[in-house]
């Protein structure tokens, strides 16, 4: 079962319990090992061997487990909420529609708004029409609602591509769990990060050559945890001034590959830093209260 909140992961496993539904997990940007947890669900698609009583029945999880896991020991995915993203749909049905299933049919069961709900917001029409754009575009041979025809999977997103999420706006991904996703990409391929990364001082600073993106000026990105726990990021321009407070677009921006040269640290490199701590602070711009990003 799938939602996009932790809040409401809390609640479902909370009330799930209470009806007497055992042998059950919640998981969230803030479980300690999720890829643990989709392996006691899924053992065999995850070449796990369990012991008697390990194994999960129900999986209740945010968004943190719609990519790069295998769940296809299970053919049923429950959508308690209908996310912004349509791709996040897809996510979470090709986290069992996958190379190994043995089902002949995957349920998908999407929970729809309240009809007062959905004359106002509009969402589930919304979403249909997005799906059916993309449909036209790509191809179709999935079905998220029983009247819906022809709106289909996307393939990316499907074969795990690294930059399939690349064209979300605003408040279609929930950025904990990309950032999360980043972090295991980063520690599958390099293990050794486990122990270097959190080995870090708490005040660090790199540099890259500046690489013009769509008119994108340089600067600095500013990553930082408050008292409280919660990361942010702000990305300043070389005067200082903010440039986005979008924390997908900061997040991307930041992007290199492992190999990419540094460079020496810029002329009032320490100034921009503060000056991107206070626009954090003005802006209360929030990833989330993990920050492996």
């Amino acid at each position: 079962m799938f939602t996009q909140f932790a809040d409401t992961v809390r609640y479902l496993t909370g009330e799930l319990a209470a009806r007497g539904v055992g042998r059950m997990a919640g998981v969230t940007a803030d479980t300690p090992d999720p890829t643990g947890h989709a392996a006691r669900f899924s053992p065999a698609s995850n070449g796990k061997r369990l012991s008697d009583g390990e194994e999960l029945r129900v999986l209740v999880t945010t968004d943190v487990l719609s990519e790069g896991q295998n769940l296809q020991d299970c053919h049923i995915v429950v959508n308690y909420d209908l996310p912004w993203a349509i791709v996040r749909l897809i996510q979470r049905a090709g986290r069992v529609d996958r190379i190994g299933q043995r089902a002949e049919r995957i349920l998908v069961y999407s929970f729809l708004p309240a009809e007062g709900v959905e004359r106002i917001i509009g969402l589930r029409r919304r979403v249909l029409s997005r799906l059916r754009e993309n449909a036209e575009v790509i191809g179709t041979d999935e079905r998220f609602f029983e009247e819906e025809e022809g709106v289909g999977t996307l393939l990316d997103l499907y074969n795990e591509r690294a930059d399939a999420l690349d064209v979300a706006d605003e408040g279609e991904v929930d950025l904990a769990s990309y950032a999360y996703q980043i972090w295991k990409n980063a520690t599958d391929r390099d293990p050794a990060l486990l122990a270097a990364v959190p080995a870090l001082p708490a005040v660090a600073y790199a540099a890259r050559a500046h690489r013009p993106r769509q008119g994108a000026p340089g600067g600095a990105l500013v990553y930082m945890r408050t008292r409280e726990g919660a990361d942010a990021l702000t990305w300043v321009d070389e005067a200082g001034a903010a440039i986005t407070q979008s924390q997908l677009a900061i997040l991307q921006e930041a992007r290199c590959e492992p190999d990419t040269p540094a460079v020496p640290r810029p002329e009032g490199h320490h100034e921009l830093v503060r000056q991107g701590d206070g626009a954090a602070a003005a802006a209360g711009v929030v990833l989330g209260r993990r920050g492996q990003a």
